[in-house]
């Protein structure tokens, strides 16, 4: 009887540990996550608040759940079955606990020092879903949460995409886009940060499937290798993400990216079985082709030129030769598939289309990058294009620590209000 109450008193201090950690974390607001009056303008927009608190307080309903099935029942069954219900109830804390975890961190982080870069990223990334809809309106599907950065430890930056399931948040479903920095990439050239919008745009056009068949498709009649077809096929979301970032900001996202790719030649010769990313030595060409197809021959043949004095084959590397043997012509096939050819989740238009890039935009560019090297941010130029003016404006010397404080202020008052912002209808705060 003694051992009986021992267990019986065991269980009801775990039950009521349960209960007091079981529903603490189902709301965030701007004070809780230590955002300061200061802060306000950088800080996430209440629709980002109201969309991680949605998904906050639907995960505490399930724990409200759970709790009272615990409280009615534990005490009627066997204490291993006691346990499973306390333990269903641990599942759905561990829910919340991933689940507030992240939107604190992205959330606070706008109350530190890094508040005003991470606005201006904002900006940039509203920007480049402005230029899908002031060149076709009604390609979204109705309005959109902007994404959001945050920063973190990691070599690249990377994204979670709006609506996937995270594993970090046991199936969670993601309800923003949210774009990783890696503390040391808040500068403003950084072109791979168009790179991963790209990814987000993508997912919002509901191209995946669409892009990755078509690819097949297109691969495996004009090249006719199984291997060659499969390897393209697995790479095309990156590929895609690469020539997006090139329609956003034209030459210079294509070099930006190839600076992120510059490593010793082991690494980038080498192939990664069941890899998402194309091989480096390879992925340089991918974004050629497209530099080219644009009608900057110059620029691609300059990118070539560079990336075969970096890298040659003949004196060693790690990729099959089905894969280098006809790349030029599975690359060609490759690049106008994804950027040139129509699709229906594009209402029959082409991706240059829907993100188109000209001379023009280009000349824009290279003037905004010579009044950067001036010392002036050209209030004209759209966010997206500053991060490829900002690369030339490196390219020609400028100060970095002088560009990167100078663009970031630019970008970060236009997040505030207090510099002008091209409205971007649809796109919600």
């Amino acid at each position: 009887m003694a051992s009986s109450q021992a267990l019986r008193q065991f269980l009801r201090t775990k039950a009521r540990s349960l209960t007091a950690r079981g529903r603490r974390l189902a709301a965030l607001t701007p004070e809780a996550v230590g955002i300061r009056p200061q802060d306000r303008p950088y800080a996430p927009s209440a629709a980002h608040f109201r969309a991680a608190n949605r998904r906050l307080q639907a995960i505490d309903r399930q724990i409200r759940q759970r709790l009272g099935f615990l409280r009615r029942h534990w005490q009627e069954v066997p204490p291993g079955q006691a346990l499973l219900f306390m333990a269903l109830v641990e599942r759905e804390i561990d829910r919340a606990r991933r689940a507030f975890g992240l939107f604190f961190e992205i959330f606070s982080q706008r109350g530190s020092v890094f508040a005003p870069s991470l606005a201006a990223y904002d900006v940039i990334a509203q920007d480049c879903y402005t230029a899908i809809r002031e060149s076709a309106p009604l390609i979204f599907r109705g309005p959109l949460l902007k994404p959001l950065t945050y920063m973190e430890h990691g070599y690249s930056p990377a994204t979670m995409r709006r609506g996937v399931l995270l594993s970090r948040l046991l199936g969670e479903a993601n309800p923003f886009p949210v774009i990783r920095i890696p503390w040391d990439r808040d500068n403003p050239w950084q072109a791979v940060f168009l790179h991963e919008v790209s990814h987000n745009i993508q997912a919002d056009l509901g191209l995946w499937q669409e892009n990755q068949q078509a690819v097949g498709r297109r691969l495996l009649k004009a090249v006719g290798n199984p291997l060659v077809t499969s390897i393209y096929r697995r790479w095309h979301k990156e590929i895609f993400a690469d020539l997006a970032a090139i329609l956003l900001g034209g030459p210079a996202s294509a070099w930006g990216m190839m600076d992120f790719l510059a490593h010793p030649a082991p690494r980038t010769l080498t192939y990664r079985p069941g890899g998402a990313h194309p091989t480096g030595y390879l992925r340089a060409f991918i974004m050629a082709e497209m530099v080219r197809r644009l009608g900057f021959s110059e620029d691609a043949a300059k990118m070539r030129r560079v990336w075969t004095r970096l890298f040659n084959p003949r004196f060693g590397h790690r990729i099959p030769a089905q894969l280098l043997k006809g790349s030029s012509r599975a690359v060609a096939h490759v690049v106008d598939e994804i950027a040139f050819q129509t699709r229906r989740n594009l209402a029959q238009q082409a991706l240059a289309d829907v993100i188109p890039f000209h001379r023009e935009d280009e000349a824009l560019i290279r003037q905004a990058a010579q009044s950067l090297t001036q010392g002036r941010v050209p209030p004209e130029v759209p966010p997206r294009f500053l991060v490829s003016a900002s690369y030339y404006a490196n390219q020609q010397g400028a100060s970095l620590p002088e560009l990167s404080q100078r663009v970031i202020s630019h970008l970060s008052k236009m997040a505030t209000g207090l510099a002008p912002a091209v409205a971007a209808p649809g796109l919600a705060a």
